[in-house]
């Protein structure tokens, strides 16, 4: 029972309460760029999904048993940046060869996933919290969860505001990042509600 509550807790904190785009502010590029459709948004936040939980099952063993046992810590960076954009690559020959379909639907935003510091940014957290292995795992699946109601969310104020004319000062870029601010914001209520449930 406390192993559970504590898989929620990692799984919750890691999706709401500090969410890896809104709290730690990884990730803001795609978050800006793809999140003006909300089908664009589900599909890069998907495959993001997907990278993000092969990246921390392949990064923990990694640095588990490579690196820290043989002083490497220092290059956990390095050797992250390399698997992250080898297991990109290696997924989209895979979709693009066996899953054509998947690939078409998703080829768009594989490539970008790459340069997508919130991946990076979870493979990071997971040594930083001393996470073990199923810990990492239920903290990637939340950081994905997390990435995508942000993206989700956002890009329904997206697309209310197109319907809303602002002064000429304040559109484009201006009010697209204050309206990201205001649903950062909204994010903060969440951790006092985690505490309670979960502690």
């Amino acid at each position: 029972m406390e192993i559970f509550k504590n898989m929620m807790y990692i799984l919750v904190t890691s999706a709401l309460v500090e969410n890896i785009v809104l709290a730690k502010f990884l990730g803001c590029c795609p978050f800006l760029g793809v999140s003006k459709k909300l089908d664009s948004a589900v599909g890069m936040s998907s495959a993001v999904i997907f990278v993000m939980l092969m990246a921390t099952a392949v990064t923990w063993p990694i640095y588990t048993y490579l690196l820290a046992p043989n002083g490497l810590e220092y290059l956990q960076t390095i050797v992250f940046i390399l698997v992250i954009a080898a297991l990109v690559q290696m997924v989209e020959f895979v979709l693009k060869k066996y899953m054509k379909p998947l690939y078409r639907a998703l080829g768009v935003y594989l490539p970008l996933i790459t340069t997508n510091c919130a991946v990076l940014g979870c493979a990071l957290l997971n040594i930083e919290n001393h996470y073990n292995f199923l810990e990492s795992i239920i903290n990637a699946i939340g950081v994905g969860l997390g990435f995508m109601i942000a993206m989700v969310l956002f890009a329904g104020v997206r697309s209310k505001m197109e319907s809303v004319e602002f002064p000429k000062s304040f559109q484009g870029i201006p009010i697209t990042l204050i309206a990201a601010s205001i649903v950062s914001m909204s994010f903060m209520g969440f951790s006092n509600v985690a505490n309670g449930i979960f502690k």
